[in-house]
């Protein structure tokens, strides 16, 4: 299924050649690692995007595909436009074919990545190549860092602030890691569950978590078979229960079976990190049929 609108009577007509651009879906906390942490997946969606010689165009298909925008507030041509904007240049019509694969509204990254995938067409408009201010931009969009700079840098990444300044540094995943997803049909909204967080949790339940994120960096790229404890949680999960019942019942499942298992963002699906060990594999497949 697609959808096409063109904010102008007339149709555009491309102006020059495409730019391409395929960005990952992403997994944000990992447990403990609260807007911290993020792990970039292997599921993309992919944008087709060239200059016009006036209006509006756009194509979506897949994911989302005669739900999302398209006109001007789609997220990728509003975070196309504050790319150029930075360089002080706006295309005279725009010409923007999506084809998405990455679930929406499953805790999986695809505002993160349209935002990406945006901003990094803009850099390419304007003949730039990407600096850390492209983080900064997408990050503005999506509000939070951890899935933005994941997409952006692929891997595994470690997010902060420093004033109004997203910052971010890759590291390398251990390669046995091996992450798996289980997305239900149910969908869920950032705003909803970050509404179940308290103001002020328990500083045994604050000291617990931080040793739990610090020990989750070293597990994710030296010692996986430490991942099961060092993806306890006990500063967002616990809260966030009510919003998708199922999704906890499902990592408490996995968990009691030795699977590493959490919450994949904001949820509700889940993130499963078994290894490579058929064992584990096997357990995780009983529970997905």
């Amino acid at each position: 299924m697609s959808t096409g609108v063109s904010s102008e009577p007339c149709n555009p007509r491309a102006t020059g050649p495409a730019v391409r651009v395929r960005v990952p879906a992403s997994t944000a906390n990992l447990g403990p690692g609260f807007d911290a942490l993020g792990l970039a997946l292997a599921l993309y969606d992919e944008i087709e995007v060239s200059r016009a010689d006036s209006g509006l165009l756009i194509e979506v298909h897949g994911q989302g595909a005669g739900q999302v925008p398209t006109g001007e507030e789609h997220l990728v041509v509003r975070a196309l436009r504050a790319a150029c904007a930075r360089f002080g240049h706006q295309p005279a019509g725009l010409m923007l074919r999506c084809q998405n694969s990455i679930p929406h509204a499953r805790g999986l990254g695809s505002s993160a990545a349209a935002a990406v995938a945006g901003v990094l067409a803009g850099y390419a408009l304007a003949g730039r190549d990407p600096d850390e201010a492209a983080l900064d931009i997408a990050a503005g969009f999506d509000g939070h860092g951890d899935n933005v700079a994941a997409s952006l840098l692929g891997g595994l990444v470690i997010c902060w602030q420093e004033g109004q300044r997203f910052r971010a540094v890759r590291l390398e995943p251990h390669p046995n890691l091996a992450p798996m997803l289980l997305v239900p049909e149910q969908t869920s909204a950032t705003e909803l569950t970050r509404g179940l967080l308290p103001a002020e949790v328990p500083h045994r339940d604050a000291a617990f978590t931080a040793g739990r994120a610090a020990l989750l960096v070293h597990a994710l790229t030296s010692a996986p078979e430490l991942l099961l404890a060092a993806t306890e949680d006990r500063l967002h999960q616990p809260y966030r229960r009510p919003a998708y019942p199922e999704t906890g019942r499902l990592v408490d499942t996995l968990r009691a079976a030795a699977v590493p298992a959490v919450v994949s963002g904001a949820g509700p699906a889940v993130l499963a990190l078994p290894g490579r060990s058929e064992e584990h594999t096997s357990e995780l497949q009983s529970h997905h049929d």
